[in-house]
Parts: structure tokens; C-alpha cells; sequence
């Protein structure tokens, strides 16, 4: 759901990484695996922003000869049901209110990084009308 292309560029003995779906996300790497590596950590903040500023999250374009980083599983959850909150209009204030929660639990649940637990998630998900489904690809 959220797998971004990333370019990477040789930039003087190094891999610069940058997203095409996301200007704020730059990172760069001494060689692929590290660049990747990184890359998630830039991903993840980057992404923080537009949760932080209630912009929309960036479509994921399709660029099969380009590599693809996503967020780790936690986080991808919590910007599924951000992206959901999103597209129904509802509000943290709502949301909280929808859960029985106090609104810094609800800032807890979107905050990249902070451990939220699942069972949370999973209620906000239910809150919204929605459920989580978990595979393993």
C-alpha cells in the first residue's frame, strides 16, 4: 500500500536516495543495501509531516524498473488508518471521541515514532469502520 520508488544516485562515493513521490525524503548510503536501509528511516519522517500537518498522504507511483521502500508494518498501519481518517473526513477530535479516548492517546496512535500497540490501532480501525487484515508477502 505504501511501497515508494526510490532513485538512487551515485553522489561522490556514496548512493544519494531520493523519492519521486516525496521531495522531503533524502537519504543517502555507502553502498545499495545501506542506501535501502535508510531510505526507511527517511520514508518514515518524511511521511510524519504530512501526518503532523493533516495533508494527504502521496500516492505511491508505479516505476517497475525503480527499487521500492515502504514503511515498517507498525508504521504502514498507522498510516492506513491516517489515510482512512482522511478520506472520511473524520477528525482526531472525532476519532477520539468516537474511541472514548482523551486526544493525546489519539496523537500517540499517529505518531510515527511512538510504539503504539495494536490492539489500539485495530480499534481506531473499527471506530472508522474498517478492519485490519495482516499478510505475510
Amino acid at each position: 500500500m505504501f511501497n515508494y520508488p526510490v532513485t538512487l544516485t551515485p553522489d561522490d562515493g556514496t548512493l544519494l536516495v531520493t523519492f519521486p513521490d516525496i521531495p522531503e525524503a533524502i537519504t543517502f548510503g555507502e553502498n545499495e543495501d545501506e542506501a535501502l536501509r535508510n531510505a526507511v528511516d527517511a520514508l518514515e519522517t518524511a511521511l510524519s509531516f504530512y501526518v503532523d500537518t493533516r495533508k494527504p498522504l502521496p500516492e505511491p507511483s508505479v516505476c517497475p524498473d525503480l527499487p521500492t521502500v515502504r514503511p515498517s508494518a507498525l508504521e504502514g498501519i498507522k498510516l492506513a488508518v491516517y489515510r482512512e481518517m482522511m478520506i472520511q473526513g473524520v477528525r482526531k477530535a472525532e476519532l477520539a471521541r468516537r474511541l472514548g479516548w482523551k486526544g493525546p492517546q489519539v496523537d500517540r496512535l499517529f505518531d510515527l515514532g511512538h510504539a503504539s500497540r495494536l490492539d489500539q490501532l485495530e480499534a481506531a480501525a473499527k471506530a472508522l469502520g474498517k478492519h485490519i487484515d495482516v499478510t505475510l508477502a
